[in-house]
């Protein structure tokens, strides 16, 4: 009681004073009664503390006993008293049902002044004064009364513990994570603490084999410790992700099915019947999903990635066999026969199913991009619209957005730019215009570089270098892709269209106080750790600090883009476009307009041109194309004079040649511009086309032939007998080609006939 005389605590006012006196003296005279050594542990032990604040302003005159008429008035003034002393420590869940504004001024001034200071000159004035300032101050003031010390004293378990409170409540206010993020930037907290409370629930981190494989709860510990000891083998040459894939595809789908088909069974020498049973179970899955009548429904399908789960076991049998011939003590009582085989374990049925889903996929967004692309514009513009006419408009104002008169609310709450239609429903045109910008700059970033999702997210304003050409000295702009499947980087060039993009992101995303981009720590989802901070170009602000785009802001506002654009696919339903689609469109766009596919492939960061390929969707009229260019390649070898336009003379003697070409046992097939080689002895001649209707003049010339031999015989003309059999031979060749056209072909299949079939030999 003395402490309350003794500034600060002592109040300027002499009535203020009284009261303040007087009812901490009830206050601490009821907790007498309460058992405990100390003001604190007799406070917990009162009803008191198991309640609200909400129920201490009606039962405290109840509780301790006091009847005045301002009863209410005086305790609560009294406990104000004792709680700036820190003589009572009300708990987190009771201080989150009430706020004081005076609690808070006294307890920034008196109890911590030269952290708060500190505090407010590192986030600025602007941000110290604002709604969500004020809530982030509620929630260190809150935390010193309920812990004491002052705001160096607050670690993370703390800030845990009120996000935690703060939950169980349900509070309306006060529980932003700002606060959190303004003790990390004033280094209270140590440097592993999680550089975000708000993500803190979402990011689980990686976990050991152990953790892997028994989150499946395996029930043959022999068996189990065999997959620890594999997974462990593999694990530095996988990445988490597929270390993840690996212990779910052996645990939970290979040998906990094993076990529900065999229970007790120990060993991975399966029998037949065993193997059969579980591949008929790994051909489907079942998916359970429940309806609004809170039943469950399960759907039974086929199981895309049948093959890659044979492929894991098989490797897993394949494995321990090879292994065991090097460490045969601790493989080898493992090997066993692999009960997958290489049919078994073939995805090629799968691929090329995949293979025309995908290419469908593209050909059918390959023509709408150019509509995206165009709406995004005009959704960001309007949304910008929208936001200027917002903030142009008084508090509680009307304006007109999109054809519809909107309210803006009356005072600057903890999040700013909301309106209310005319429904009176809220409206955070704030959030829209966000939504609008960073969906435009998605499909942007993505069209003009063909990079993953994981990448465009992580790309940092590190990642924009320059380079010098070494043949022209030409300094042309690079984008560094940071490895997000692989340990290889690349090197994009960055085109004008790009350039405007990416000048346009960092232009919104600087500080506006140092004109420096904030530096941000991410979360890799796909590794579970925190990357290190780096100045990310995809970083907004959300609940009053900077945060990393996430996943579910792109995909909202490309789900807004694409319902105005009215597209749809070759089912009639609305045509939805994910952020990889614009990664096959651009491998296979780029490889359309000439691009050999290995430099594709350097691009795309694809350790097999076959996956680069895959990507690239395959159009009917690429084969006429490229037969147009192999043409148009040959034209360029061969003498210009070849392609130039022919005169009259040249055409009426291209006309003759076919004109001359019409004999009468057929057609000469010579080429135009060359000379008879035979001097006109047609029936000699191999270019002869005889027609069937000329076959007789064919009989009758080969008589002739026949008739002339015999006669140079018989006079001894021996050198005319040569040239008539030269001529005879012809003419018998052109019979024979005339008698094969005309005569229907037979081939024999080998079929036996009903004779041989039904027939008896001569020993039976």
């Amino acid at each position: 009681m003395a402490r309350l005389n003794r500034p600060p605590l002592r109040a300027a006012s002499e009535s203020t004073h009284f009261y303040r006196r007087r009812g901490a003296t009830l206050i601490l005279r009821w907790l007498l009664d309460q058992p405990g050594a100390t003001w604190q542990q007799r406070w917990n032990a009162s009803p008191a503390a198991s309640s609200t604040g909400a129920q201490w302003n009606k039962l405290n005159a109840s509780w301790v006993g006091y009847e005045a008429a301002n009863a209410n008035g005086i305790l609560n003034t009294g406990l104000f008293a004792l709680v700036c002393a820190d003589v009572l420590r009300p708990s987190l869940h009771w201080q989150l049902s009430r706020t004081s504004t005076n609690l808070r001024a006294i307890i920034t001034r008196h109890r911590d002044p030269e952290g708060f200071a500190r505090l407010e000159e590192l986030v600025g004035p602007e941000a110290w004064r604002s709604h969500l300032g004020i809530l982030a101050k509620n929630v260190l003031v809150k935390l010193v009364i309920a812990k004491g010390g002052g705001l160096g004293d607050i670690n993370v378990g703390d800030a845990i513990e009120y996000m935690e409170a703060h939950r169980e409540q349900r509070a309306t206010s006060g529980g932003q994570s700002l606060f959190y993020s303004w003790l990390k930037g004033m280094g209270h907290l140590p440097p592993d603490a999680p550089v975000s409370l708000r993500l803190l629930h979402r990011t689980s981190g990686q976990v050991s084999v152990e953790q892997l494989v028994d989150r499946y709860r395996p029930q043959s510990k022999p068996i189990r410790d065999l997959l620890v000891e594999y997974l462990k083998e593999r694990q530095p040459t996988m990445d988490y992700t597929s270390l993840e894939d690996a212990s779910r595809t052996l645990v939970r789908n290979f040998w906990l099915q094993i076990e529900r088909i065999q229970p007790g069974i120990d060993t991975l020498r399966l029998p037949s019947e065993v193997v059969t049973a579980w591949k008929q179970v790994s051909r489907t899955k079942v998916t359970r999903r429940r309806l609004p009548d809170g039943t469950v429904h399960e759907e039974v399908s086929e199981r895309a990635n049948y093959g890659s789960l044979m492929i894991g076991v098989r490797a897993l049998y394949l494995d321990l066999a090879h292994w065991a011939v090097e460490e045969p003590e601790r493989w080898g009582p493992w090997v066993a026969p692999c009960p997958v085989s290489a049919a078994d374990a073939s995805t090629s049925k799968h691929e090329k199913r995949r293979k025309a889903k995908m290419d469908q996929r593209t050909r059918e967004r390959l023509p709408a991009l150019s509509t995206v692309v165009r709406v995004a514009k005009a959704n960001w513009a309007e949304a910008r619209e929208g936001l200027d006419a917002l903030q142009a408009a008084p508090l509680g104002g009307q304006f007109t957005f999109r054809g519809r008169t909107y309210t803006r609310q009356k005072k600057d709450s903890s999040t700013p730019f909301r309106a209310y239609d005319e429904s009176g429903r809220r409206v955070h045109l704030g959030l829209v215009e966000e939504r609008a910008f960073w969906a435009w700059a998605t499909i942007e970033f993505l069209q003009h570089t063909g990079v993953r999702i994981e990448e465009m997210l992580e790309a940092s304003h590190h990642a924009l270098i320059q380079y010098k050409l070494p043949t022209s000295g030409e300094v042309v702009p690079l984008l560094q892709v940071a490895p997000s499947k692989t340990d290889e980087e690349r090197l994009l060039l960055v085109s004008p269209e790009l350039a405007d993009v990416l000048s346009t992101i960092i232009a919104r995303v600087r500080d506006p106080r140092t004109g420096a981009i904030p530096m941000l720590p991410n979360y890799d989802v796909a590794e579970k750790v925190w990357n290190p901070p780096m100045p990310l170009l995809f970083q907004w602000t959300y609940g009053g600090q900077r945060t990393p785009v996430s996943r579910q802001l792109v995909r909202n506002g490309l789900n807004e883009v694409l319902e105005r654009t009215g597209l749809t696919d070759s089912a009639g339903q609305p045509l939805d476009f994910a952020p990889h689609d614009f990664r096959r469109i651009f491998i296979t766009d780029a490889i359309r307009s000439g691009l050999p596919p290995h430099i594709a492939q350097v691009l795309a960061c694809h350790s097999d041109i076959n996956t680069t390929m895959g990507y690239n969707a395959i159009y009917p009229a690429d084969a006429i194309e490229a037969h147009r260019a192999f043409i148009a390649r040959r034209r360029s070898l061969r003498p210009s004079e070849e392609y130039r336009t022919p005169t009259n003379e040249e055409w009426d003697a291209f006309l003759a040649h076919f004109e001359k070409r019409k004999l009468s046992l057929g057609t000469c097939a010579r080429a135009f511009g060359t000379s008879c080689i035979h001097e006109h002895a047609c029936v000699r001649c191999s270019l002869l086309r005889p027609e069937p209707s000329q076959r007789d003049r064919l009989i009758e010339i080969r008589d002739n032939l026949l008739d002339r031999i015999a006669e140079a015989q018989r006079e001894g003309w021996l050198g005319e007998v040569e040239g008539l059999e030269i001529s005879l031979a012809g003419a018998e060749e052109k019979l024979a080609q005339l008698d094969a056209a005309l005569k229907p072909a037979v081939i024999d299949l080998g079929l036996p006939t009903f004779g041989q079939i039904v027939g008896r030999s001569s020993t039976h």
